[in-house]
C-alpha cells in the first residue's frame, strides 16, 4: 500500500451525519497507525472521548472548537491548527459556521480505538 488515492477509499458514517474515511490501517491494515480524515457538517459535535494512545488532528478545512481535559478555554480550530492529544485525555469538538470542518487525524496505533464517556 504505498500509495493511497482518497477518491477510492470508502467511508463510514458517524452518528450525527460525519464521515470518516480510513486511508492507512484499520482495515487497510499493514501500518502502526492509523490515519484518516473526517468531514463533520455544519452542527456536528463528538461526543466526549479518549484514545488509549496519543493522537493529532490537524484542520484542514472549516471551523470549529474544541475542548480538551484540564484546559481553561476552548481551542479555536481552522486550517493550520493542529492538536496533541496524549493518551487517555478526554476531548470533543464541533463545527462551527456553514461549512464543513475537515480533520486529518493520525492515531498511534493500528486500529483507531474510541471510549465515549459520559459528559
Amino acid at each position: 500500500m504505498p500509495v493511497v488515492h482518497h477518491a477510492k477509499v470508502a467511508s463510514e458514517t458517524f452518528k450525527g451525519g460525519a464521515n470518516y474515511q480510513t486511508l492507512v490501517g484499520g482495515d487497510q491494515g499493514g501500518a502502526p497507525v492509523c490515519i484518516g480524515i473526517q468531514t463533520s457538517p455544519p452542527g456536528y459535535k463528538t461526543a466526549v472521548h479518549s484514545h488509549p494512545y496519543m493522537e493529532t488532528i490537524t484542520v484542514l478545512e472549516g471551523q470549529g472548537e474544541a475542548w480538551m481535559e484540564d484546559s481553561a478555554d476552548l481551542i479555536a480550530l481552522a486550517p493550520g491548527v493542529t492538536l496533541v492529544l496524549l493518551p487517555n485525555v478526554r476531548h470533543w469538538f464541533r463545527t462551527l459556521g456553514d461549512r464543513p470542518l475537515k480533520t486529518y487525524g493520525v492515531h498511534a496505533s493500528p486500529q483507531r480505538t474510541v471510549y465515549v464517556q459520559d459528559q
